[in-house]
């Protein structure tokens, strides 16, 4: 009786997880919502905004009266060129400085091209943000190598860095962007696994950045290619291969756990959508106009496949991508860590506990019950803070780092 009880509560606490059918579609927020929201972020170091400088938004923002995307994208440019223009004249004198320029402009920029490059002028930024971004990159040690992976007649561009001083094939982890960061955001944190004697590739998401292909229901071959890749390289240890993957990335990440389980060694997924994130209502009640996300998730969703030309096009494209709809839940995966937030609104929890409860080893897990997207917690569990005490010594471990390390 005890175990039917305690089923018959866990079955009803996850559909509590999952919004009612009947509940309305959330509403965007309007331009000085946005503007409000987005300051407060960027004081509190809050995605979309971390790193950005509260001074530098709320001077781009004093030239934004209206949402369209190329005044959006130019405004943001504008601060973003200072810095660029700075930090080149810089770069002999003191290349430091110049560096804190290039980082500087590069979030900048890459903030007027989110959540996603819609338009001419949002394009501009992004290709202004990754001129930036690989100008600081050129100041890394060790050194940051943009790989070129052929690919279905196209190829897969990612960014590479392997510690330094290591005698013999070190343990890579393929770290995969989200629906609207890419992989600059990665390349950037995943410079701390380096300490730990772990390379790493970033790699944008199928249908963001650079990728060669749209997201769809096949579209982790992208990521197998990636593996193949690494496999061929010498400085990699072909045992040892990891794979993270944050939000949507987290998809790809827990797909590859199950498909290509015989050649991971770890997968971290941050935030998994699994079934009901895919599910129709979900989408079109909870998905579009969500206030966890700034603004846009529903047409930053339509930007990442083929044949999403509005916003109910989500409801029939999604539900394929669903893990279970695949028959593939419930098949061998390699190890994992899930972290998730049981405040997600974004991706329910219940996804996550889903993951948890199916397959063929023990999974670890790390939730915050006062976490949104990612775990997150303003101020006490940050994204940084997640990373470096979570997410960071689970890869040591897992993928067998000496203690040494």
């Amino acid at each position: 009786m005890r175990e039917f009880l305690f089923g018959l509560f866990a079955a009803i606490f996850l559909a509590s997880l999952v919004p009612p059918s009947n509940a309305q579609p959330q509403q965007e927020r309007t331009l000085d919502e946005i503007k409000a929201e987005a300051i407060k972020r960027a004081e509190n170091g809050m995605y979309p905004l971390i790193g950005l400088d509260s001074a530098d938004v709320r001077e781009a923002f004093s030239h934004i009266d209206t949402m369209d995307n190329d005044k959006w994208a130019a405004a943001f440019s504008a601060v973003a060129d200072r810095y660029m223009n700075e930090g080149n004249s810089l770069l002999a004198s003191d290349p430091r400085k110049a560096d804190a320029d290039f980082i500087r402009a590069w979030r900048l920029y890459s903030f007027g091209r989110w959540p996603v490059p819609a338009s001419p002028g949002k394009q501009r930024a992004y290709t202004k943000a990754l001129e930036a971004f690989l100008a600081h990159a050129k100041m890394m040690d060790p050194p940051l190598e943009v790989v070129r992976i052929p690919f279905e007649g196209s190829e897969i561009v990612g960014y590479m860095r392997l510690p330094k001083n290591e005698k013999g094939p070190v343990p890579v982890v393929i770290a995969i962007s989200g629906l609207d960061s890419r992989k600059e955001d990665l390349s950037v944190n995943f410079g701390v696994v380096l300490n730990s004697g772990i390379g790493f590739i970033g790699i944008d998401s199928p249908g963001t950045g650079q990728a060669p292909i749209k997201a769809g229901v096949n579209a982790e071959r992208m990521f197998s290619k990636v593996i193949d890749y690494l496999e061929s390289r010498p400085e990699v240890d072909k045992t040892r291969i990891g794979v993270d993957g944050q939000s949507f990335g987290a998809y790809w990440a827990t797909k590859l756990a199950i498909v290509e389980h015989a050649r991971l060694k770890a997968v971290v997924a941050q935030s998994p959508p699994v079934d009901a994130t895919f599910q129709k209502d979900f989408v079109l009640q909870k998905t579009l106009g969500n206030r966890e996300y700034l603004f846009g998730l529903g047409p930053a969703l339509m930007s990442i496949f083929e044949g999403a030309n509005k916003v109910e096009d989500l409801g029939e494209i999604l539900p394929k991508l669903s893990l279970v709809n695949q028959h593939l839940l419930g098949k061998p995966t390699t190890s994992m860590l899930i972290i998730a937030g049981a405040l997600d609104t974004q991706v329910p929890v219940s996804d996550a506990y889903l993951l948890l409860s199916n397959g063929d080893v023990p999974k670890e897990a790390w939730i915050n019950p006062q976490g949104g997207h990612l775990g997150r917690q303003v101020k006490i569990w940050p994204d940084p803070v997640i990373f470096r005490k979570v997410l960071v010594p689970w890869l040591v471990r897992n993928l067998e780092m000496p203690s040494g390390n």
